[in-house]
């Protein structure tokens, strides 16, 4: 991940945490019911996320208590705009906008000395089948202070009180708990640490919870595709509730999504644009093996590109280039049909976001369109950093090159 970090595309947002800052996080995690870290120096993201953390506790969810009760960490206001780098829902953050849009003054003035444990309460307890999905509606976001700081604050102002009170300005006991609440706590007398519960409504959205279910409810009819086959299997099964249930492999999704108005391609207006490039390219790349140049240079270099475009076997040449195969024949003949020329993962690539869609819908449809056809490498670095860290690994050496390229000229 080296050549990533370099070019700022790889964890380059993050907070680094240290010192102090890590004993607060630690009495995050204790008072949410986790186990505290070991590590004394790590990163965080906007919702109190750290990389460093997930790898030592060997789980990306580790500030979940179970998938229906996740939480977050603030421990600093520069989280604040941050990005969150494993979302376990794609109204993260929006929530955490929403926090700091409402409570940032007071955040600001908490962090100085404490922290603050989020729970995002969406009324279920726990997760028994796959359609409770379904039952996300509101979420209440609650907050809670480590060390009982606002309970610290009414009993320092109890103790003001009764300093004030009579002749027991004189009490040295009163005296001995009061120096002792102020060393501890500091003055606590006029900072504002209520911090009161938030709602967040839900629409349609993607969470982690049974390995990765998208629920889409503002279309013509409600449609749950689930990323296991495992728990689709499972779902399937149900008869209560009136929605359309799909794995994001089968075929017929794509149809449903066009039918529903959720989708819609463009092959002619594709092929003019960016993206129907590096779909090509990257198809282009996969498929080469033991090559004379770096794939940088024959991605980037027309010659090169038809040159070895040419070593390749008639398949695979009519694969990458079907698109443009398929628009020449119909110029001459209507007979044929996209699917005998265009290869699915391509076509299923070049679909987009119906144009009728609002802008928080098409970030949500992007994404489970780069989950059917991961072939664009630019949108899949945006839309699920994740996979790409996970496809990025296994790729070409030279390949990474053209892919960093790519990306920071489009960023």
């Amino acid at each position: 991940m080296q050549k990533l970090k370099q070019a700022n595309l790889y964890r380059s947002e993050l907070i680094t945490v240290s010192g102090k800052l890590v004993e607060r996080y630690n009495r995050c995690l204790v008072k949410l019911g986790f186990t505290p870290t070991k590590l004394t120096k790590f990163s965080i993201d906007g919702v109190g996320y750290s990389p460093e953390i997930a790898e030592e506790k060997g789980s990306t969810m580790y500030l979940n208590n179970g998938e229906a009760n996740p939480h977050a960490i603030i421990i600093s206001p520069l989280q604040k705009g941050k990005p969150v780098y494993s979302p376990f829902h794609t109204f993260d953050k929006e929530m955490m906008q929403q926090v700091f849009r409402i409570h940032g003054d007071k955040i600001n003035d908490i962090t100085r000395d404490s922290a603050i444990c989020l729970d995002f309460d969406q009324n279920i307890d726990a997760f028994y089948e796959p359609l409770d999905v379904l039952k996300y509606d509101k979420v209440s976001i609650n907050f809670h202070l480590i060390n009982n700081l606002s309970d610290a604050q009414k009993e320092q102002q109890k103790l003001i009180d009764a300093f004030k009170k009579d002749h027991n300005f004189i009490d040295e006991d009163l005296h001995a708990k009061l120096l002792a609440s102020a060393k501890k706590y500091g003055d606590l007398r006029n900072r504002d640490l209520s911090l009161h519960s938030l709602q967040y409504e839900t629409d349609s959205f993607y969470t982690k919870a049974f390995g990765g279910v998208y629920v889409l409810r503002d279309f013509i009819s409600p449609l749950v595709v689930f990323e296991d086959l495992k728990w689709y299997k499972e779902a399937i099964k149900d008869t209560i509730h009136d929605v359309l249930i799909y794995h994001i492999n089968q075929p017929e999704l794509m149809e449903k999504l066009r039918d529903h108005i959720i989708v819609e391609y463009d092959l002619e207006a594709a092929l003019d644009t960016d993206r129907y490039q590096r779909i090509k390219k990257m198809e282009f790349a996969m498929s080469l093996k033991d090559t004379q140049h770096p794939i940088q240079q024959i991605l980037d270099d027309n010659v090169l590109f038809k040159s070895y475009l040419n070593k390749l076997d008639i398949d695979t040449r009519k694969k990458i280039m079907g698109v443009e195969l398929y628009l020449e024949k119909l110029e001459v003949s209507n007979q044929y049909k996209i699917h005998d020329l265009v290869d699915v993962g391509i076509f299923n690539a070049l679909h987009t976001p119906h144009s009728s869609l609002h802008v928080t819908q098409q970030d949500l449809i992007w994404k489970l369109l780069i989950n059917i056809s991961p072939k664009d490498i630019l949108f899949l670095f945006w839309y699920d950093k994740e996979e790409f860290y996970k496809q990025y690994a296994t790729w070409d050496e030279s390949f990474k090159d053209w892919v960093i390229e790519t990306i920071s000229n489009n960023i």
